[in-house]
């Protein structure tokens, strides 16, 4: 195994040994390189004061993604390049992301410009368009305390309008993949710090054997999550294994019967192919932390993590998703809603790991809809998130509900099905009756606690209403006048 990491810094290869295994990207510029330009606001992977480009080779082509620095580790760098807003500039000149901000008045403190800066940046070199809709989706994830939007989001137009890809980037490209190659190596890296352990497995053979010798290590594939552990719970982890070199878990299958997602598959990546499978899944992932956090976010990861309110496995529960599950050479697949037991605990035996989930294509007259609800619109952690999955069939000119499958978040210790409410809809005519009194079931069925997000008689209220929307959302104006309703409602 390699003792070092490499990775690319604003144009310069580095090589590193002896690092601690959770240092955060955000400390060693500020503290080892003195690139102070990026910013720590909320150290947790929100505010996005701390936005910096990771550009990785991708074939013959690099991409480049804004990531929060603050909750990423050094380790996870290697074989990439690191693109802060320091190396913008040149010769005495800004970047037209940097020059537009100028033009527009679009900061005040400054605090937060370098990452809005880097957000508009990576959008330039992603060919981002200059829609607002796309603006918002692109901002999202970086916060501005004291200038307001409006002078932002101009000089966002101007950038992405008149400057996408017109930079010295392009002319250096290449340049940085003949860089990028020479440093990219698939071996496995073991990095000793301290009495810690940083490791890097190339393989899913690798990864079980360490797991087998290390039953107790923390495993890391984006850190939107372990990168908390260590910046809010100031945990010390004495063994991590990072996921990123993984090959068999960054892999996307599609198949007759669905799609197969490596569990390190971000959720950047998995966006589109989910949307094309179940299109409610495209607005569901849009709101889904931030780009920032969607680019190093894994499917399997907020599946592992286990919590009552992770956005995905509701959906995918609704979906029938199944989860597999790998120890030394040997697996096992398990329906994805088994594998959460009660809070706190998932049916994950020791030195196993999440390989893949299995999405299964939408079945013949089959309709899914997720709703989130959640007091801030973009990147915000659900009160409540929905998922209705119904199969329809239409016998003596009514339709009926043939099969239904039913998921909450955040109404209970886990993701939790609706089981009963499920049985009471198989057969019955689909009418705002049915949908009525399937929501009162639904009141009876759930007990959810209430906390700062919500009380338990909210969360109860709105998992009827969303019932009734997902009835109001399949349902044609025809069919509604036909029954007597005189609401309007215009069906997706």
């Amino acid at each position: 195994m390699r003792d070092t990491i490499e990775f690319v810094l604003n144009g310069e290869v580095r090589r590193l040994d002896s690092v601690d295994p959770t240092l955060t990207v955000l400390r060693y510029l500020r503290e080892s390189e003195r690139l102070v330009g990026t910013k720590e606001g909320c150290a947790e992977g929100d505010c996005g004061a701390c936005t910096a480009v990771v550009a990785t080779l991708e074939g013959a082509a690099l991409r480049y993604r804004a990531v929060n620095t603050c909750i990423q580790f050094v380790g996870m760098l290697d074989g990439k390049a690191l693109i802060t807003v320091e190396h913008l500039k040149s010769e005495g000149s800004l970047h037209p992301v940097q020059q537009a901000m100028v033009d527009h008045h679009a900061s005040q403190c400054g605090f937060c410009t370098p990452g809005f800066v880097m957000s508009l940046f990576a959008g330039c070199r992603e060919g981002a368009t200059s829609e607002r809709s796309a603006i918002d989706t692109l901002l999202a994830g970086n916060l501005c305390r004291c200038t307001g939007y409006t002078a932002i989001i101009r000089a966002a137009e101007q950038s992405l309008r008149s400057h996408a890809g017109k930079d010295r980037f392009v002319a250096r490209e290449r340049q940085l993949i003949d860089r990028l190659r020479q440093i990219r190596r698939r071996d496995s890296i073991c990095i000793e710090a301290d009495g810690r352990r940083y490791f890097a497995p190339g393989s899913a053979d690798e990864l079980a054997r360490l797991l087998r010798r290390h039953p107790a290590a923390t495993l890391v594939a984006g850190a939107t999550d372990v990168g908390l552990f260590v910046t809010k719970q100031h945990r010390r982890l004495d063994t991590v294994i990072d996921l990123g070199k993984v090959k068999e878990l960054a892999r996307i299958s599609r198949g007759k019967a669905g799609l197969r997602l490596g569990a390190a598959v971000t959720y950047e990546r998995a966006h589109r192919e989910l949307a094309a499978l179940y299109p409610s899944l495209h607005e569901l992932i849009r709101r889904l932390g931030s780009v920032q956090v969607r680019n190093l976010g894994t499917i399997g990861g907020n599946i592992a993590n286990g919590s009552p309110i992770g956005d995905m496995p509701p959906a995918l529960i609704a979906a029938g998703a199944t989860l597999r599950l790998r120890r030394g050479s040997a697996t096992r697949d398990i329906a994805l809603e088994d594998f959460f037991l009660s809070y706190g605990r998932q049916d994950r035996r020791p030195s196993e790991f999440v390989e893949s989930v299995f999405i299964p294509r939408p079945r013949p007259h089959g309709v899914l809809k997720v709703y989130k609800i959640s007091k801030r619109f973009d990147q915000d952690i659900s009160s409540v998130c929905g998922a209705f999955h119904l199969v329809f069939d239409r016998a003596g000119g009514q339709r009926r509900i043939t099969a239904a499958r039913i998921c909450f978040g955040g109404m209970a210790g886990t993701p939790l099905r609706a089981r009963r409410c499920e049985q009471f809809l198989a057969g019955k005519r689909w009418s705002e009756t049915t949908a009525a009194e399937a929501a009162g079931i639904l009141r009876d069925e759930y007990r959810p606690i209430s906390d700062w997000r919500a009380s338990a008689d909210y969360r109860l209220a709105v998992a009827g209403n969303l019932l009734r929307r997902c009835f109001l959302e399949t349902t044609t104006d025809a069919e509604l006048q036909l029954a007597g309703h005189r609401e309007v409602v215009h069906a997706e």
